[in-house]
């Protein structure tokens, strides 16, 4: 089943449903003619949909609002703050083309930041999808939740079938007594090559989905950072409030410490391109990716070479 299926079944079956868009039709091109007057597109105002869709909410509804990734979590943050978070509304907010979804685009454009942004509004919980797969076992429990919600959307395919959602929970692929990856959204696909790849070179590797990002699951973190001897953060986010500064967080809260890995966008916006080259040129293909992890490890296990002393 797709997003936009989802939705429309989901809408068609529940009157409380209202879909909205600030002029980002992408994902729902055939619900307006479905939903009639259910379907509200009001234009490129990101705050004013974000305000009227509370509104809706404070009557009632549910409102599932579409923008861009960039616009929904900076454009309208305070709107999302203000009018979602702090009174605790059903919003849910579908941001369209996050992190290196949005390979053709700009820094204006580029939502590398959202992560760490929406996690930190009262009543806000945060989501992403590793595929579409994924998005659709996902969002049922998403949209009947009373809180406020963000979702990455992506909706592209992979070969991985995963398991059951559960609320707040971290999808735990495989266990790893070397390396564990922790990895959400688009970049899971690359986190599965990248997994491959280490284990053709003899490393036990252990790979998590971490697709609730708020809630996060905190004992997924603890168990991977204390049994693996390496765990790397993966994201198309900044370093700064995305995964690695969850796991810091995580960490420091529980009195741990660990050998950690972060692989992210440090203080800089990406390339423009197609995503492929995106991925190549920003260093985040799986071969890439696994490539780090071995001269990393590589580079931490080199002993440390003593120079003698002579004497005159």
């Amino acid at each position: 089943m797709s997003y936009e299926e989802l939705l429309t079944q989901t809408a068609l079956s529940d009157e409380r449903f209202i879909v909205m868009t600030a002029e980002n039709r992408a994902l729902v091109r055939n619900i307006p003619a479905k939903l009639g007057n259910r379907f509200i597109d009001t234009g490129i105002t990101e705050q004013t949909m974000i305000g009227a869709a509370a509104g809706l909410a404070l009557r009632g509804r549910i409102p599932v609002v579409h923008a861009l990734a960039s616009f929904l979590s900076m454009r309208a943050f305070e709107f999302v703050r203000t009018d979602a978070g702090i009174p605790n509304l059903p919003v849910k907010l579908s941001s369209f083309i996050p992190g290196f979804l949005s390979d053709g685009n700009g820094p204006t454009h580029q939502a590398i930041e959202d992560i760490s942004l929406m996690r930190g509004i009262p009543n806000m919980t945060v989501f992403a999808p590793a595929d579409e797969q994924d998005l659709v076992e996902m969002l049922p429990q998403i949209w009947n939740c009373p809180n406020p919600s963000y979702v990455r959307i992506n909706t592209r395919p992979t070969s991985y079938q995963h398991s059951t959602f559960e609320w707040g929970k971290a999808e735990v692929i495989s266990e790893g007594e070397d390396v564990t990856i922790l990895t959400y959204g688009l970049l899971f696909e690359q986190a599965l090559v990248a997994v491959e790849m280490l284990k053709n070179e003899g490393l036990s590797v252990g790979l998590i989905n971490m697709r609730s990002l708020k809630p996060v699951d905190e004992q997924a973190i603890i168990r991977a950072t204390q049994s693996s001897g390496l765990t790397v953060t993966l994201e198309d986010h900044f370093l700064t409030g995305g995964l690695y500064s969850i796991v810091a967080e995580v960490l420091l809260k529980n009195q741990l410490t660990a050998k950690v890995l972060p692989l992210a966008l440090n203080e800089k916006w990406f390339k423009p391109s197609l995503l492929p080259n995106v991925l190549e040129y920003e260093g985040f293909t799986g071969k890439q990716i696994a490539e780090k992890i071995l001269g990393y490890k590589t580079r931490s296990i080199q002993p440390k070479i003593s120079v003698p002393q002579f004497s005159e």
